[in-house]
């Protein structure tokens, strides 16, 4: 195996030490993080990552709401929560848990938390502010994660070719548009592309984001490129494996993020940190308003 191993519960758990400060810092302040977390129906996995979610706060000293709601729940019964957590002025970051049960669209619910409060970074306006450009708002925690191992670990960025492997809004849509605001000339792929693995061998960096496990093999890798492998994949026999074929890979890869323990410590450490700038700005909104009442 030649590629060298990105480790990125070694580097998460660097971010959430510099995050613990400025936790401190808010609390002198007299402002305590909170984040709020709506978990709809009793989907496994989505029980697994908010308890994932919980334990990170109460490391970092965030205050944790957790707010749970059956799989037969209304649309408006959402809504409303959600505006009522917008209102709380305890909450600083709001999360829905996505997947949302059949019959409830995820676009309908997100759209109604305050953009200010969005730590997921799925508002339209914070959409737009990646897309654009402008800057300003919450990126999405697991695209932000991608470009903070990227950065962490030296990957020149700016002029390489990269490939995004999957088009979703929560991780292929946002990574490729943070990798061109980086200069990366990139590629997104999909179900549809044809050649594939011609377009991965392309690629100095190759984001796998496809849901598919084992998809790349270490023939559609270039020699001595970075694989971000964002996939993870339960095979029958209990095993987690990512979307792409690890030591086929590694040996051919020059860098290369393991499953688990690569993009997933990650994601959670910027949830976390999205949580503590939501609570910085409120604490600075509230002096400006302060500032010009006096």
């Amino acid at each position: 195996m030649g590629a060298t191993i990105i480790d990125g519960k070694a580097i998460a758990k660097e971010i959430r030490a510099g995050l613990a400060g400025r936790v401190e810092c808010l609390k002198q302040s007299g402002v305590s993080p909170g984040l709020a977390v709506v978990l709809v129906g009793d989907d496994p996995a989505s029980q697994i990552y908010v308890r994932m979610k919980e334990k990170a706060c109460r490391e970092l000293g965030i205050t944790f709401f957790r707010h749970c709601a059956p799989t037969a729940v209304g649309e408006n019964y959402l809504i409303d929560l959600v505006k009522e957590l917008n209102a709380d002025a305890r909450v600083h970051g709001i999360l829905v848990q996505l997947p949302l049960p059949a019959g409830l669209n995820p676009f309908t619910i997100v759209k109604q938390i305050s953009a200010a409060k969005d730590v997921d970074g799925f508002h339209p306006e914070n959409v737009g502010r990646l897309c654009t450009g402008v800057g300003g708002g919450f990126i999405p925690c697991t695209p932000a994660g991608i470009l903070k191992l990227l950065e962490i670990s030296a990957v020149p960025i700016s002029g390489a070719r990269a490939v995004v492997i999957g088009r979703s809004n929560i991780v292929g849509r946002p990574t490729a548009m943070l990798l061109l605001h980086e200069h990366a000339t990139v590629t997104i792929c999909h179900t549809r592309t044809v050649n594939l693995a011609e377009e991965c061998r392309r690629a100095d960096i190759l984001i796998a984001a496809a849901g598919s496990p084992r998809l790349v093999t270490g023939t559609w890798i270039k020699p001595g490129a970075t694989v971000i492998d964002v996939g993870i994949n339960r095979l029958s026999d209990g095993r987690l494996v990512g979307d792409v074929a690890f030591d086929e890979a590694a040996a051919v890869a020059g860098k290369i993020t393991p499953v688990p323990g690569g993009v997933g410590p990650m994601t959670i450490a910027m949830l976390m940190s999205n949580t503590v700038l939501a609570a910085e700005r409120s604490l600075a909104s509230r002096g400006a308003v302060a500032e010009s009442e006096a």
